[in-house]
């Protein structure tokens, strides 16, 4: 799929599907950091969305321990899928700037929406995100979001607003895995989704993991890049809600983003996770920026 020239940015500050507060000021750091010059930059007209609307953790209750915040995360995620399916009726490229990784059913969701049928997605993360209300240990839905996406968290996640499944496990890979719950390793092996934790990349490298994740999401409907920053090692990216060490380098990650861009399959893009309240002055939603440019073409040379 060639990347369209316009990028519709769409802020979905939230942090309800978190265990720790700041992520809903991901968006902002970001902006800070300056991602629309960076891609007016690279040819790209930039046209943002401004944020959704998400409630408040102050004045929400939780309704149910298994899945915190869920009702309060659907409707937010009602607004970015339709935002999102925006974006692609006009032929623009959906940027998702998050907010903690829920946001990821709306977007996947409004993806399936707008191509009408499921695609495919790369999931680039510490956490595998597989989790259902019943095998959570936290009842974060932060955890959940590949799972629903998937159509296997239950009737909780079913809306009017997107359509699931959004995506099959044929056409999911995850890269830079290195904590998973014991729900989420029997999940894996039940749907034989491709995945390469750390220690795949630790032993053929980052080039053949994308590259072999890339041909395995390829297909019709949509190709979609999921970005959490914790995916990235704490020492490069400290600003993340829930950091793991052993995680990808800085140049893997470059690496990773500019092979995407190579593949020309990408359609969409979301970077979630950045906690400024963690960060040191602001590297981490910086470093995303870098990121986002690299998988929209950014090269040394």
């Amino acid at each position: 799929m060639a990347a369209a020239k316009q990028v519709a940015i769409i802020g979905a500050a939230l942090d309800l599907g978190s265990g720790r507060r700041g992520v809903d000021m991901g968006p902002s750091a970001i902006r800070y950091a300056g991602i629309e010059e960076r891609l007016t930059g690279l040819g790209y007209t930039c046209v943002d969305w401004g944020n959704v609307e998400t409630a408040v953790l102050e004045a929400t209750a939780v309704d149910d321990e298994r899945a915190r915040y869920l009702p309060e995360i659907k409707a937010a995620c009602v607004r970015v899928a339709r935002l999102v399916e925006l974006a692609r009726e006009q032929k623009q490229l959906p940027l998702v700037l998050g907010g903690d990784h829920s946001i990821a059913i709306g977007t996947l969701g409004g993806l399936a929406r707008a191509h009408g049928s499921t695609g495919g997605v790369l999931w680039i993360d510490a956490h595998g995100d597989l989790n259902t209300p019943a095998s959570s240990p936290s009842g974060n839905v932060h955890g959940m979001p590949l799972a629903a996406a998937l159509g296997m968290a239950g009737e909780l996640f079913e809306g009017d607003g997107w359509t699931i499944p959004a995506v099959t496990p044929e056409r999911v890979a995850l890269v830079g895995v290195r904590s998973l719950d014991d729900g989420e390793r029997r999940r894996i092996r039940e749907l034989g989704v491709k995945i390469y934790t750390m220690s795949d990349v630790d032993r053929i490298g980052i080039e053949r993991a994308i590259r072999e994740s890339l041909a395995h999401i390829a297909g019709p409907g949509f190709v979609h890049v999921s970005l959490d920053m914790d995916a990235l090692d704490p020492e490069v990216a400290p600003g993340v809600g829930t950091p793991v060490r052993g995680g990808l380098a800085y140049r893997e990650a470059h690496l990773a983003l500019e092979l995407v861009a190579e593949s020309g399959l990408a359609g969409s893009i979301e970077v979630v996770e950045v906690n400024p309240i963690l960060d040191r002055e602001n590297a981490t939603a910086q470093l995303a920026v870098e990121l986002v440019a690299s998988a929209l073409g950014k090269t040394i040379l």
